[in-house]
């Protein structure tokens, strides 16, 4: 159970408030809601079931403070660079959707460093990947700056400062 005004990520949808527990009838059943309003976004705001156990699943409690410094003193190593398209868009949109704060580091880390080979040889990102960087940087920087009560720029400078010791 999740009480109001407790801080949590809710899916890709990001960090948001329990704004508490409602109830709302679908014709002639009630259903139990949490309401979260996601940071930022005051026009928004999410109804979940809690009777559905999936949707519930989604909702989960943000990183604590030794938790979010372990992850980038500790960064992954990022792994080799997939040149089917097909494939990496499937394992990039798997990392997206576990919304495991180490994979979604070292798919930023991924990312940023093809990116820069590819300015580096004339080229530029593909959209498809530029969009999944996007979405990943968006989902670790907005938990991560409440937590390390940081900016989005201190994060990311802290993800790819500690990235140049990439292998060869």
């Amino acid at each position: 159970m999740f009480r109001d005004g407790q801080i949590v990520l809710y899916g890709t949808n990001g960090v948001c408030t329990v704004q508490g527990v409602t109830e709302r009838r679908i014709g002639k059943i009630k259903y139990e809601y949490y309401v979260l309003k996601p940071l930022g976004i005051n026009s928004s705001t999410l109804y979940v079931p809690t009777s559905n156990e999936q949707l519930v699943g989604k909702i989960r409690n943000i990183l604590s403070e030794d938790e979010a410094n372990g992850i980038l003193l500790n960064l992954p190593q990022i792994g080799e660079w997939n040149d089917n398209k097909p494939e990496r868009t499937e394992t990039f949109r798997g990392v997206i959707s576990s919304g495991d704060r180490v994979e979604l580091v070292r798919m930023i880390r991924l990312i940023h460093f093809h990116e820069l080979q590819q300015i580096a040889d004339g080229k530029r990102l593909h959209i498809s990947d530029e969009r999944f960087l996007k979405e990943a940087e968006k989902m670790v920087c907005e938990e991560f700056t409440i937590v390390l009560h940081s900016t989005r720029e201190e994060i990311l400078g802290r993800i790819f400062e500690e990235g140049a010791k990439k292998p060869a």
